[in-house]
């Protein structure tokens, strides 16, 4: 009895999560990617060098995902070019199998390469792995990366509560345009 109601509750806050009745603003979602992107900044040494470099920085500073068995994960956020909001997406993506719980992370991927950008953009719900491959850069302490090895057109960040997260991948996440 007790995993059926637990099982109703996260069904619960998934539906909650991804309902356009708890969409974000545009000026919410401004917002925390501001404070997402100062948190990147201060936190990953190359940050600026790679923002400098990118053609386009796609920020969903809250994606939540939860699951018991079958999990799903829901984030709303903005592509920026040039520092400039230019539209906004979410992100969603689904899940079978050992799984608990809930977690909140930060995702920040970088287009590289104007036509990796392009494409992206002129996409209807772009996937991961399939629409085109995200390389999640790896990092040594104190958040350094080195740049002098980044040859992938589009590469990702993914923060949680602690800091920079490894071994995620981001095969399987959809990226659809929303209006905002």
């Amino acid at each position: 009895m007790r995993a059926s109601a637990f099982c109703l509750l996260i069904a619960c806050s998934l539906f909650a999560f991804s309902s356009p009745a708890s969409a974000a603003t545009a000026e919410e979602i401004n917002s925390k990617v501001n404070a997402a992107l100062k948190m990147f900044h201060e936190k990953v040494g190359a940050a600026r060098e790679l923002s400098s470099k990118s053609k386009g920085i796609l920020v969903f500073p809250d994606v939540i995902k939860a699951g018991f068995g079958i999990g799903g994960e829901y984030g709303e956020g903005s592509l920026r070019i040039n520092g400039k909001t230019v539209e906004y997406y979410n992100t969603a993506a689904a899940s079978i199998g050992l799984q608990l719980g809930a977690q909140s992370k930060t995702v920040i991927i970088m287009f590289l390469d104007q036509k990796a950008l392009d494409d992206f953009r002129k996409s209807d719900g772009w996937e991961a792995g399939v629409d085109g491959s995200v390389a999640v850069v790896e990092w040594g302490t104190g958040g350094s990366v080195d740049t002098t090895n980044i040859k992938d057109p589009i590469i990702g960040f993914v923060f949680g509560n602690k800091g920079l997260m490894f071994n995620l991948t981001f095969e399987g996440s959809k990226m659809s345009k929303i209006k905002r």
